[in-house]
């Protein structure tokens, strides 16, 4: 398997269990976007609690590259250390909502 299909593999193994930690309101949805084409991978939360509408993203990744982006992480969880776990090194993963100049500070790519 080419690196850029295992990119996406991972990436949709990753977001794919951590939407099964979903929550159980019935007025919450889940949803898991793979656009494969554009290579943009988001888990969202879309619903009402009570008379508040919640349209969340809790994680988006985008291949960009050569490299996978990390665009949002709305959790606590240290999604680098996951991908290392996958076989991804940090130099093959971007933190994309870090100010660039501040990205060379890190032990992630850079770009």
């Amino acid at each position: 398997m080419d690196k850029l299909n295992y990119y996406r593999q991972c990436l949709r193994e990753f977001l794919t269990e951590y939407a099964s930690y979903g929550s159980e309101d019935q007025n919450m949805e889940t949803q898991l976007i793979f656009d494969t084409e554009n290579d943009h991978y988001l888990l969202l939360r879309t619903g009402w609690d009570k008379k508040r509408r919640i349209h969340s993203c809790i994680f988006h990744f985008d291949i960009k590259d050569g490299k996978i982006w990390l665009q949002e992480n709305n959790t606590d969880i240290d999604v680098g250390e996951e991908l290392e776990e996958m076989g991804i090194s940090k130099k093959e993963i971007v933190i994309g909502f870090h100010y660039p100049s501040l990205r060379q500070h890190s032990e992630y790519a850079v770009s």
